[in-house]
């Protein structure tokens, strides 16, 4: 087995990617409200590496944020997300549900970005079966799957915290996108793994690695607060919780991945009322002391 060292970032966060959530502006109501063009040129001064969009920043101008954040010396790392696939917080129907992940695709494609996040949904409503549900959704992912290779966008399966199993994703482990992947089988099909979700599990480096580095395509910091007040919008910034954030980079970085580190938090009472400048800053300081 080849050595393996982890990157060191102490004094470079160049491979610091922003996902636009850590800014509040994916939840109506929330954040300062920048323009995409304000996001761009904070993150281009302070020398991040790319951007992470959500698909209601974006509307009609996909090709022109992507082109202006290429300008500015930026990255389009990703765009966040496909519709639910099953589940209560799906479209209605399978139909609905292929159309919108067409139309997530064809953003992705216009932005220019390298993956397109898929936050599966929960349990198909009426089965009671988690089962059932991740067959539903190996059966979307493998029927979308050369669409999104026709667009060169690859599809970022993104395991969810198992809290989220009964509305938000029946995929809640990383040994179970890992089979996903396997059972779809198609180069288009691959992995996004967030510190929120999979810190606790004690088989990440193995299952990673059984995964390979093609298969990794995302890899996104927050941390766990001991004392979580919300589960969905009371993630910690690095280094204010409990997650091993150094281990669970080890892991990822150990089965091949090589690319960005993005930030992603989800923060109602607390980052997302900060001056967004502060936000951003102090994202570089706990990257590069913490992660």
């Amino acid at each position: 087995m080849a050595s393996f060292e982890l990157r060191d970032f102490s004094s470079d966060h160049s491979m610091l990617a922003l996902n636009t959530a850590t800014l509040g502006h994916n939840v109506e109501g929330h954040g300062a409200g920048w323009s995409p063009e304000q996001v761009i040129d904070a993150c281009a001064e302070r020398g991040y590496g790319a951007v992470t969009w959500w698909r209601r920043e974006i509307g009609d101008r996909a090709a022109e944020i992507g082109e202006r954040t290429r300008a500015a010396g930026l990255e389009v790392w990703g765009l966040c997300r496909s519709p639910f696939l099953t589940g209560p917080l799906a479209p209605p129907d399978r139909q609905s549900v292929l159309d919108d992940f067409h139309a997530s695709i064809d953003m992705a494609a216009g932005l220019g970005a390298a993956s397109l996040t898929i936050c599966v949904g929960g349990v198909v409503e009426g089965s009671h079966s988690m089962r059932e549900s991740l067959k539903q959704v190996t059966s979307i992912v493998a029927e979308v799957a050369p669409v999104a290779q026709a667009a060169n966008v690859r599809l970022a399966l993104e395991p969810l915290n198992p809290v989220y199993g009964g509305n938000r994703s029946c995929l809640t482990t990383v040994r179970d996108a890992v089979d996903m992947c396997e059972a779809i089988d198609h180069p288009a099909v691959a992995l996004a793994i967030d510190v929120y979700h999979v810190w606790w599990d004690l088989s990440l480096a193995s299952e990673l690695k059984r995964a390979g580095a093609e298969r990794i395509v995302g890899y996104h910091l927050c941390d766990w607060l001991a004392d979580t007040q919300d589960v969905l919008l009371d993630r910690g910034m690095m280094g204010d919780g409990v997650a091993d954030l150094r281990h669970v980079r080890a892991a990822v970085e150990a089965a091949g991945y090589d690319g960005f580190c993005e930030v992603e938090i989800f923060s109602a009472q607390n980052w997302w009322k900060r001056d967004p400048g502060e936000v951003l800053d102090t994202c570089i300081e706990r990257f590069r002391n913490c992660c």
